[in-house]
């Protein structure tokens, strides 16, 4: 991570500031959101240290099996190696995949209505994700391809992305629609109370993912038949959001006529 900020004295990496930046402000709106469905916030927290290490550990699984052929595996018992492979690298949908699994674990070791959470709650990760992707552009990871058309950015030496070259401003760009993804998906939970919060989170994400791995140009994308590890992801997500609508649009009227039927 690239420092730009000085607080008080302290260099504070721009990544990390702008991931706990998003947390705060996403804690504040989910304190209000389950207050005002009457829920717990106590058991909102507990889920989400469930997701936050789960998320953690997907995040660096996948990053290390998107690279294993290029970690030394013959260093990685030397303390110097084995901490600069702990620190840098993250995947984030092995973070989504971990989260959605420990959260399943915490619904069911605490007897939490979980499903709740998923579908009430789940605009608050491309929210958090957007203030991450502002952070990936300060400290110059997950740049994207060589671009000298309008807005190209031009990252510093001391940057992790190539310096001296203009770049698409991939980052910024995900970034925005991030945030725009999480609106509609706050929109349908909160104005049209849709039961396929989810699945429409799911649905946009993996179209907008899919498109802009196109445009990004940083080295551990990880390819499988010309198709990077992200997109085939991608691929696999939206296919399981539309069956997943289809699947749930068709039972759900068989439930409401066993239930007329139980009444008479």
């Amino acid at each position: 991570m690239h420092i730009f900020f000085n607080i008080f004295g302290r260099q504070i990496p721009a990544y990390g500031l702008l991931i706990v930046l998003g947390a705060f402000i996403a804690n504040v709106i989910g304190y209000f959101l389950v207050k005002h469905e009457k829920k717990s916030f106590d058991d909102f927290m507990l889920v989400e240290a469930y997701c936050i290490l789960g998320g953690f550990l997907g995040a660096k699984i996948l990053y290390l099996i998107v690279t294993f052929n290029d970690i030394e595996w013959n260093r990685i018992f030397e303390a110097d190696y084995f901490n600069a492979v702990m620190k840098g690298g993250f995947v984030f949908y092995g973070g989504l995949i971990g989260g959605a699994a420990a959260a399943l674990l915490a619904g069911k070791l605490h007897k939490l209505e979980i499903s709740y959470y998923f579908t009430h709650c789940i605009f608050l990760i491309p929210f958090i994700h957007g203030f991450g992707r502002v952070g990936c552009f300060m400290a110059g990871c997950c740049y994207g391809v060589p671009y000298d058309g309008p807005l190209a950015v031009v990252f510093p030496d001391n940057s992790l992305a190539l310096h001296g070259v203009k770049l698409f401003p991939v980052q910024i760009v995900e970034a925005v629609f991030l945030i725009i993804i999480s609106m509609i998906v706050l929109f349908l939970t909160v104005k049209i109370k849709s039961r396929f919060t989810v699945e429409a989170y799911l649905l946009l994400y993996s179209v907008l993912r899919f498109i802009l791995e196109n445009y990004r140009y940083d080295p551990e994308r990880g390819y499988f038949m010309g198709v990077s590890t992200s997109q085939w992801i991608s691929i696999l997500l939206f296919t399981g959001a539309i069956i997943s609508i289809v699947y749930r649009t068709k039972i759900k009227p068989a439930k409401t006529e066993n239930e007329v039927v139980e009444e008479h």
